[in-house]
């Protein structure tokens, strides 16, 4: 009798601990989004300065690349690990977009940017949605969308 009492109260603790839990799995998946956002803020800046003809990348995939296939290039530049350079990492789909260019002697050169970060299931796997763009400034859409417009505090 003493067992199944101690058993009841321990599935009362449990029962008690899970919606915790899932909050604090949407916290670490919404830290790993900002800090992701940083990175390829980072990367883009090295990205410009490595390849000063084509400014900035307008792609996930540019900014990655596999090391053993050679030296870094401006389609493949090695600067982001597999798994960000996909798009998809932590619970977050993120993406480069609104890219502005100027065409200089008939080449372009992107010279602006947008990166966006949105949960892949809004409410499950985050809340809020974080953007950033070459400035660095990192703003949140607190509906989950790319409408980033109040800066994360």
């Amino acid at each position: 009798m003493e067992l199944l009492i101690v058993i009841a109260i321990i599935l009362i603790l449990m029962l008690m601990a899970i919606p915790t839990i899932g909050g604090l799995k949407k916290y670490g998946n919404e830290t790993s989004a900002k800090k992701s956002l940083q990175t390829i803020e980072q990367a883009e800046m090295q990205y410009e300065t490595t390849f000063p003809t084509n400014g900035y990348a307008c792609s996930l995939a540019a900014l990655g690349g596999d090391p053993s296939a050679g030296a870094p290039t401006a389609t493949a530049a090695q600067m982001l690990q597999p798994d960000l350079a996909s798009g998809v990492k932590a619970g977050y789909v993120f993406n480069i977009t609104n890219c502005q260019k100027v065409t200089v002697n008939g080449a372009d050169r992107f010279t602006g940017y947008q990166v966006t970060a949105v949960p892949e299931t809004v409410g499950k796997t985050g809340d809020r949605g974080y953007c950033t763009d070459q400035f660095g400034v990192i703003k949140l859409d607190p509906a989950g969308g790319t409408n980033c417009t109040q800066p994360v505090q």
